[in-house]
């Protein structure tokens, strides 16, 4: 099997998988902000959130439930704006794989990405980064002016799957 890229497009294609795959990575995990409610660390992302509070029935007290876990529903995401980052970053995510695994694969195969195929390649991966960086710089940003706990202030029942 021949390669379709230069040594400086074998390079791009690798840095761009790992690139990739650190977007997503970061994108999965819940540790954008980071702070402490009645006293446990908190954090959350645009989808998921660990040690958050919870109502407790039975002892009519609101308590921290320590674990990990995704809003319920789209809907339960705590605001607009996190919810448009979600999707927004989301894209960016797709876009940066999509573009890494096709140069990954010119790696190997043989006429597979020309100059002007390497060129669309390189504009839908600078795309996917930015709209990847600037929806978490955006969503992140007036969570931090304005107080991030009022996000993780929702309380949920026992009954309720609020993960």
């Amino acid at each position: 099997m021949g390669s379709s890229l230069t040594c400086a497009g074998v390079v791009w294609a690798l840095l761009s998988f790992l690139c990739a795959a650190a977007s997503c990575v970061g994108f999965f995990m819940p540790y954008w902000l980071l702070g402490s409610q009645m006293g446990k660390p908190v954090s959350f992302g645009t989808f998921r959130r660990c040690s958050y509070p919870v109502r407790d029935e039975v002892h009519q007290a609101t308590v921290m439930l320590e674990q990990c876990g995704r809003y319920a529903s789209f809907q339960g995401i705590p605001s607009l704006e996190w919810r448009i980052c979600t999707v927004v970053t989301g894209v960016g995510c797709g876009l940066l794989l999509l573009v890494s695994l096709t140069a990954l694969m010119g790696c190997c195969v043989s006429d597979l990405i020309s100059r002007t195929i390497g060129r669309v390649a390189g504009g839908i991966q600078f795309v996917g980064g930015t709209t990847s960086l600037l929806s978490r710089v955006r969503a992140t940003l007036p969570s931090m002016n304005s107080g991030y706990l009022k996000f993780t202030a929702r309380v949920c029942s026992w009954r309720q799957l609020c993960i």
